[in-house]
């Protein structure tokens, strides 16, 4: 299902452009453009498990322009998002970029009470610990039953494009959902490559998605809140057309970026 993808260009390198986007941007120029991704062998149908639209844009649009691949689905399932409010806001969007791509979008129960079940007991672990291990396993089980019993031979997760997340914790996860099925894999990538986070960034504004505040789940936001308040930070606000910090909204690649850097 091959389908044109953009060249990839940050910006001439304006003062205000972060050292890490402009160091990416001189890498992917020396190497004389993107590098095509490689689906594992004999792989034709996709489930891409999609946490949001902004972590979904650059993977999407990668594997939509892929000759060897012949179906590439989203499958929206995260009981992990908190409030029910937040949790509408990102499956909304994520489903209206895919019919504006003009691909399929699984929306999947949410499962919340089995989300809470399953991380009981994890409630004050840090970010990246146990209850994160937990609740990229349960996300990813889930995919990869239905993509066992739809017939598709590889699952991945835009998990793997967060620059806040532990790549081996989210692969260890998917690795294990895909060895209970015969005739499934994980695809495995570096999807935290420059292409692809310039990619991101440049998706995101000009779709003009929703800037999350947390990650999603009610003990990432509670611990987002504590810090911000024993920094003089406005706590994270949920929708509307204001943010608790920083813009509501993706709108200029570069600035999006400073902004998520810390800058």
């Amino acid at each position: 299902m091959p389908r044109d993808t953009p060249s990839l260009q940050y910006s001439e390198g304006p003062a205000t452009a972060p050292a890490w986007a402009v160091a990416a941007s001189e890498r992917i120029q020396r190497k004389g453009g993107p590098t095509k991704l490689t689906p594992p062998e004999g792989v034709r149908k996709v489930l891409l498990h999609s946490c949001c639209a902004p972590c979904s844009g650059a993977m999407v649009e990668e594997m939509c322009s892929n000759e060897q691949l012949d179906q590439v689905t989203v499958f929206f399932y995260n009981p992990n998002i908190h409030p029910r409010r937040e949790y509408d806001i990102r499956k909304d969007e994520n489903k209206r970029f895919c019919e504006k791509l003009g691909i399929e979008f699984v929306d999947v129960d949410y499962d919340v009470q089995t989300w809470y079940d399953r991380v009981q007991g994890m409630e004050f672990d840090p970010e990246r610990g146990r209850r994160c291990t937990e609740c990229f396993d349960m996300r990813m089980e889930r995919t990869a039953l239905y993509a066992h019993e739809h017939g598709y031979d590889a699952i991945a997760t835009t998990n793997a494009t967060s620059r806040w997340k532990d790549a081996e914790q989210v692969d260890g996860s998917g690795y294990r959902a895909a060895a209970r099925y015969p005739n499934l894999v994980y695809w495995c990538q570096d999807w935290k490559s420059d292409e692809m986070t310039v990619r991101k960034y440049q998706i995101s504004a000009e779709n003009r998605f929703y800037k999350q505040e947390y990650c999603g789940c009610q003990y990432s936001k509670r611990d987002s809140n504590e810090w911000r308040k024993a920094n003089g930070i406005p706590p994270i606000k949920i929708g509307g057309e204001e943010a608790g910090l920083g813009e509501r909204y993706f709108t200029d690649p570069i600035a999006d970026a400073a902004e998520e850097a810390g800058l």
